[in-house]
């Protein structure tokens, strides 16, 4: 390595660092790569760590066995690559920013005739287009109130029509499709709309009127609609009680630190008002410095402002002081085509707003820190002996019925079941461990476009663990991995609840924890919710394959040539779209033109 670090180019570019069995340590940038990294190091007498370096950054260079590099043509370009490396391979020192949320705008394209409101999460194309957001909760009620309360074209496909359609019929458009509309009536309605997104207290009291009139009517759901609408509004208006009484807008970036964990709070004023906030954790090692705070503020603006996000200010705001931000404004300025300014707040009314942000921050971490699971996932830190607290954790399960419809399923626990992550994959390996293989293999691959999470627990013993640790190693991930094995009984899975001893099997030893810890309970609570995922969706697959099964008996088609056809196609939906020729290649002419027959009756229903 010495050798390396003396032959470093004075060039931007990544540097990596690996340890002794070849798994990533670290991502960095540089704008020069000689200066960055022999920073690290003291090179005489003897190769060795700095003596400046923070606790964490002096621990990963102790490790460090081996380091490689790419040249790239700007620091921009470093900040960049960085950014995507760490998000795809969490390696185990950089700080892992939990934010992978797109937060949606509403927009109006002025330069059409009859302007409309719509919601966008990207770049919408057009020289004349106001976004206004971003909005953390309340986007699509505050879309509808509009629509309501405001005769505007309410549909995109309406201007298409030749025809006033129901919504002119019911007082709610005025139907330029059909009847001369004056320009200059509907740009003034237009702009009172949009002084509405801004600033939703006329809007409120139209809602509340219209409510009380259908409470008056009897017309108890309607009402209660409009009172859920308005509930929503007000959720965004509740973040606009700051007014700077100024035609002023900039986004705010606060970075509030604690003993393991970071939160980063996020506040956007437009015109002078807050409209939104939002947020995100980061899981820190104890003896994480003040350099971690750097590298929130950059993985923050870096993942925040993407090509495809619809708006930027021209003002962005880091509590902070941020080291090396020249590359930043340079990369979101060019992205958003506008110059954009990144500098801490000077001025009194920004401070006050940075202040409140660090408050939220510090009030956010403290609910986490209180929270049941914060508790047992810093327990499990200790147990696993893992790097930081494991705060997103995916779960792997197999099922299927003696080799019959195999199926894996992967659930997502992060402070809460996130259900809508959830994924299950039809596999076509017989075996339990080939079919494990199978699942992992194509959520690894999957890492470019959904990022790794903190851990990895898996239904098994210790050869899954070590499968799970070979895949990973094939595409250059280093995350957490922990199997819990089912305990037997008479040859057979006891899973009976806070009773049962199973085992967890980690990197380097076996756990056994006595049936009441509840470090293992949760654990157990996991893998029950994976398995319970798996075996819904086996019965929902195994039971399309009985009914396919059935169909083709009904036509005389026996047992053994349907096996003959899976064999051939390797599924039923295979089956069901292939043409006459290749059902004769498996089958004879007069069964393949039966199954023919089957599927095309099916497919006309």
């Amino acid at each position: 390595m010495l050798q390396k670090l003396k032959g470093l180019p004075d060039t931007p570019g990544i540097y990596q660092f690996f340890d002794e069995k070849g798994k990533l340590l670290y991502v960095g940038k540089a704008k020069s790569l000689k200066n960055r990294v022999k920073s690290y190091f003291r090179l005489s007498p003897a190769l060795s760590p700095a003596p400046n370096l923070g606790v964490r950054i002096y621990k990963m260079i102790e490790e460090a066995r081996n380091i490689e590099y790419i040249i790239l043509n700007s620091e921009s370009d470093a900040l960049v690559l960085e950014n995507s490396l760490i998000k795809q391979l969490k390696p185990k020192y950089n700080i892992l920013l939990r934010d992978d949320k797109t937060y949606p705008y509403i927009f109006v394209d002025l330069a059409q005739k009859y302007p409309r409101f719509e919601i966008t999460r990207r770049v919408i194309s057009g020289k004349n287009v106001k976004y206004f957001g971003p909005f953390v909760s309340g986007s699509r009620e505050l879309l509808d109130a509009l629509y309501e309360n405001y005769k505007l074209v309410q549909k995109a496909s309406c201007m298409k029509g030749k025809k006033a359609c129901l919504f002119y019929q019911i007082d709610r458009c005025l139907a330029p499709c059909e009847f001369a509309v004056d320009e200059g009536a509907y740009k003034a309605m237009i702009d009172e709309a949009m002084s509405a997104v801004n600033d939703a207290k006329g809007l409120l009291k139209k809602l509340e009127a219209k409510m009380l009139k259908l409470s008056d009517e009897f017309r108890f759901e309607d009402a209660a609609a409009i009172r859920d609408k308005i509930s929503a509004i007000k959720k965004i208006s509740s973040t606009s009680e700051v007014d700077l009484a100024k035609n002023d807008s900039f986004d705010l970036f606060a970075v509030s630190k604690a003993k393991d964990a970071a939160c980063v709070v996020r506040f956007f004023v437009r015109d002078g008002k807050l409209v939104s906030s939002s947020h995100s954790f980061a899981a820190l090692s104890e003896d994480a410095g003040d350099e971690a705070i750097d590298e929130l503020y950059s993985q923050a603006l870096l993942e925040f402002y993407t090509k495809e996000h619809p708006y930027v200010s021209a003002n962005i705001y880091t509590l902070h002081e941020l080291e090396g931000k020249e590359p930043l404004e340079e990369l979101i300025s060019a992205n958003f085509g506008k110059k954009v300014k990144i500098s801490t707040p000077k001025k009194k009314e920004h401070q006050n707003i940075a202040s409140i942000a660090l408050k939220n921050g510090f009030e956010l971490l403290r609910q986490r820190g209180e929270s049941p699971y914060s508790m047992i996932s810093a327990q499990l830190k200790e147990l696993l002996e893992l790097q930081t607290p494991p705060l997103r954790i995916e779960v792997f399960d197999n099922s299927h019925l003696f080799g019959s419809s195999p199926v894996a399923s992967m659930v997502v626990w992060d402070d809460g079941w996130k259900k809508e992550e959830y994924r299950h994959y039809n596999l076509e390996a017989t075996s339990e461990y080939e079919q494990m293989r199978e699942a992992l293999s194509r959520r690894a691959l999957s890492f470019d476009k959904n990022p790794p999470p903190d851990m990895w627990l898996l239904d098994g013993g210790k050869a899954n663990l070590s499968l799970a640790y070979d895949i990973l190693a094939s595409v250059g991930v280093d995350i957490s991995v922990a199997a819990i094995a089912k305990e037997k009984i008479d040859g057979k899975a006891h899973r009976a609840k806070n009773s049962a001893n199973d085992q967890i099997y980690i990197e380097s030893k076996i756990l056994k924890l006595p049936p009441s810890d509840k470090r293992l309970q949760f654990l157990q609570n996991l893998r029950d919710e994976a398995h319970r995922f798996a075996v819904t969706f086996h019965r929902k697959q195994k039971g399309k394959k009985d009914r396919e099964i059935e169909l083709m008996k009904l036509k005389g088609i026996k047992e053994a040539k349907i096996q003959r056809l899976l064999d051939y196609f390797g599924s039923f939906e295979a089956v069901r779209v292939a043409n006459i020729e290749e059902l004769t290649s498996a089958l004879n002419a007069k069964d393949a033109a039966q199954i023919y027959e089957l599927y095309r009756q099916d497919l006309s229903v």
